[in-house]
């Protein structure tokens, strides 16, 4: 996939062995979450995941999610384009996803042991959509969704370890 126009990221300490948080994270009903409960950001709305077997664990893998937003359906198809446990994957939608505020996007998180624990950095690289009225809707709001997606995937996991300590990770599947 050719460069992105815009990117933005978030990084956090976490106190857990970097192996630990990336089992946590590679889990993506973990890392995306905050995509499949109701939020002010979502307008009140969530998407449903779908895997294929890999269940985004594999170099290839495919997944997306749907839903709809105020009646409108969104969708996005990602594969895994890299997987180098436990440092560092990434993900980015196939074809054009049917968002309102960003078209594709390459995503990612990057784990750095530190002596008392890691450092987590989630990214995002985007377009916006290329279609009005989403590509207006983009100019508006697109900086500010991609804040806070990566902020909430970073921090969602900073509070599950601050919360439940570096314990084994549960898997949702």
């Amino acid at each position: 996939m050719p460069a992105m126009s815009r990117s933005t990221e978030t990084i956090v300490g976490i106190e857990s062995a970097a192996e630990t948080l990336f089992a946590y994270l590679d889990d993506h009903r973990h890392l995306g979450a905050h995509m499949s409960t109701s939020s002010w950001m979502m307008l009140g709305s969530k998407m449903d995941y779908e895997f294929d077997a890999g269940e985004a664990r594999l170099i290839g893998s495919k997944f997306g999610f749907h839903g709809k937003i105020l009646g409108i359906a969104l969708s996005a198809e990602q594969v895994v384009t890299i997987r180098t446990p436990p440092k560092l994957k990434v993900w980015e939608t196939i074809g054009a996803p049917n968002l309102w505020v960003i078209g594709r996007y390459r995503m990612g998180f990057e784990i750095v042991p530190e002596a008392r624990g890691s450092r987590l950095r989630v990214f995002i690289e985007y377009d916006l959509p290329e279609a009005a009225p989403s590509r207006w809707l983009g100019l508006i709001f697109a900086n500010a969704y991609a804040r806070w997606c990566t902020g909430r995937m970073a921090k969602d996991a900073a509070r599950y370890f601050a919360t439940a300590g570096a314990q084994a990770v549960p898997s949702t599947g």
